[in-house]
């Protein structure tokens, strides 16, 4: 049925595109840097990018860069939905969390003491990011390790400025005593360019954990959070630039005892450092760039209290991370349409923990010793682009070279074919790779003999613009090899048998007049796995995915007033999906749910914009993760100020 749905698609879009004569071509034209580490056109690669402009980030200024996230296609953020502060688990095309590689401003971000080297998205501030491009599908031979279904690239660094002096500020408030606060002081001077930002995001919040008797009085939890950033870049010479930046970002969440279970004195405390320097340097047909990163994570979770009956009456838990990165890479314009890729990059990460348990029956202190890994990798690339544009080919390899898995290698083959200005058609084969994480292997829950997770992906799809319109269809098919999951019987992280997640992906921006925009996206997710179960010892065939529905829609419709009012309306489904039902006990059902949401602004004549969102209006109640509570409706206002 997908491949029949898939082949009707495109046939479908093929007769549009020959059909039609006048066409705009800003989508396909507009520039992106995170498919090849290069900027070009999105028409000049095969590879499916999903951009967030800036446009789009100002008209979410009430929400969080998980829950913009959430609404993408193929993107799915378990927790955006529930209280502020709660886990972020982002999947991708149906891949567990840890097989998306988040970077910043085209860094590697992730913390080494999280069990799947995830990056906390709750560590940044809506107001700080520029632009987000989203590439799906293997991207392993690009960027290493945990790139198995894509890489989510968060872009802060702002373009086009030209005053010494800028001031942005953001405030608004809304329900739950919510509030949140951005200042901005940004400018160029001669060879000069800075940034310095501050976000502030406070709320009283409601209860993690769910209710279920509805007479407990499960206390609110609240989240306070702070991120200050600075950048800047200097100018050296015409071909040389040199840049530096620093962010510091701080949380700290009340969180409950587990699903169902309150929790009067349980906060969970995050903090992050992340600093690092690079250059670029161009001349004629070269363009060489290295940078270096550094990344510091310190985590506690704190239960100081009595507050829940049971076997401890106080628990402390600290965790502490760290990471370098260092790269260097060129990009070499061989002419006649060639251009060549070459890099290299090394990362090192560290954790450890230690954690005390009081009961009464004595102290149980627990310490996880400082442990790390290494790895080194080698990668290049060769891309062709025909002068007229339409014939596109990439082909890569990388090769890794761990510390405890010695070398492996990964492959990319991405053409595409654009036949006129408007309909273009695209495909790739790629190899990716995942080491197992410290926690993984060394902790606890950990197990030292596990395997790599290795991957193959195909997918091909379509593309038709038309007159600001745009629609693109993509079919893909992941197989996984020894892929790393978690024995819920047992609490130890295993390899299991294989994997196979075949699936489409369908987005649309329409605008059926000048002034109204209506942007969709729809995913359909067919999983098979072979793997241990969650019932018993033996070998079990699942068909589907936990907390990752197989239907998942998002749609917008905006207006645009002559007179500076913007309106639009939007509506998230999700279909049912299964989460984990106990010890050895059935997987349950978690409902399908709709949500519909709106948003309003106004722009004065020069520099203030004020702003409305409203979420969950009809105050669904629904669930993403089984016990605890997703957000009920929601209510943002405030305004922006720009000189």
């Amino acid at each position: 049925m997908l491949k029949r749905l898939l082949t009707f698609s495109i046939l479908g879009l093929g007769y549009q595109a020959f059909a039609q004569d006048s066409v705009s071509t800003k989508q396909l034209g507009e520039v992106i840097v995170t498919a090849n580490k290069l900027a070009q056109k999105q028409s000049t690669t095969g590879k499916v990018i999903t951009v967030i402009t800036k446009e789009q980030l100002e008209k979410s200024s009430g929400r969080t860069v998980g829950q913009l996230l959430n609404e993408q296609a193929g993107v799915s953020v378990n927790g955006s939905l529930n209280n502020i502060g709660t886990n972020q688990s982002v999947y991708v095309r149906g891949a567990a969390t840890g097989r998306i590689l988040i970077l910043l401003d085209g860094i590697p971000v992730y913390d080494p003491s999280l069990s799947g080297n995830e990056f906390d998205l709750n560590l940044l501030s809506i107001h700080d990011v520029e632009r987000i491009e989203i590439a799906r599908g293997a991207q392993s031979t690009m960027y290493g390790s945990d790139a198995v279904a894509g890489v989510i690239n968060i872009i802060t660094v702002k373009q086009d400025v030209s005053k010494p002096i800028n001031v942005k500020a953001t405030l608004s408030g809304g329900s739950y005593n919510t509030f949140r606060g951005n200042i901005q002081l940004y400018g160029k001077a001669g060879k000069v360019s800075y940034s310095a930002k501050y976000s502030k995001l406070t709320s009283d919040g409601f209860s993690t954990a769910y209710d279920s008797s509805h007479n407990n009085g499960f206390d609110k939890d609240g989240f306070n959070s702070d991120v200050a950033s600075a950048s800047m870049q200097f100018q050296a010479t015409a071909n040389l630039l040199f840049k530096g930046y620093i962010q510091y970002s701080r949380n700290k969440t009340d969180i409950d005892d587990g699903a169902f279970v309150d929790e009067k004195d349980y906060t969970l405390t995050n903090k992050n450092v992340f600093t690092g320097a690079g250059f670029n340097y161009r001349k004629n047909n070269v363009n060489i760039t290295g940078n270096y990163a550094y990344n510091d994570f310190t985590r506690n979770q704190l239960n100081d209290s009595t507050d829940v009956p049971g076997f401890t009456t106080f628990a402390n838990f600290d965790f502490y991370g760290r990471s370098h990165f260092i790269e260097a890479y060129a990009n070499i314009s061989l002419g006649s349409g060639f251009t060549w890729l070459q890099g290299a990059d090394y990362r090192f990460s560290s954790m450890n923990s230690q954690s005390l348990s009081i009961s009464p029956y004595g102290a149980y202190p627990e310490n996880f010793n400082d442990t790390s890994h290494s790895q080194a990798s080698l990668y290049s690339s060769l891309f062709y682009n025909g002068r007229d544009e339409k014939l596109n080919i990439e082909l890569g390899g990388r090769m890794n070279v761990h510390s405890k898995y010695g070398s492996n290698y990964t492959y990319t083959f991405n053409p595409s074919y654009n036949f006129t200005k408007q309909f273009r058609v695209f495909g790739s084969f790629a190899t990716a790779f995942k080491a197992p994480t410290l926690y993984q292997l060394y902790s606890s829950y950990g197990l030292s003999t596990l395997e790599p997770e290795r991957s193959t992906t195909f997918e091909a799809g379509a593309q038709f613009s038309r007159n600001n319109s745009s629609v693109r269809i993509v079919y893909f098919d992941r197989h996984i090899k020894d892929g790393i999951d978690f024995d819920y019987i047992n609490y130890k992280y295993f390899n299991s048998a294989k994997q196979n997640v075949q699936g489409m992906e369908l987005e649309a921006s329409i605008k059926p007049v000048n002034a109204l925009t209506i942007m969709l996206n729809y995913t359909y997710l067919d999983p098979k796995e072979q793997i241990q179960s969650r019932e018993t010892f033996k070998d079990t065939a699942y068909h589907y995915l936990l907390r990752r529905p197989k239907h998942n829609l998002n749609i917008t419709a905006g207006y645009q007033f002559n007179n500076g009012l913007y309106i639009s309306a939007n509506g998230k489904y999700v279909s049912k999906r299964y989460d984990v039902g106990g010890y050895q006990m059935p997987d349950l059902i978690l409902d399908g749910y709709f949500l519909l949401g709106a948003y309003a602004e106004y722009k004065f004549p020069k520099h203030l914009k004020v702003f409305a969102d409203a979420r969950n209006i009809t105050d669904k109640q629904f669930f993403d993760i089984r016990g605890y509570n997703s957000m009920p409706f929601l209510l943002t206002a405030g305004f922006i100020f720009n000189w």
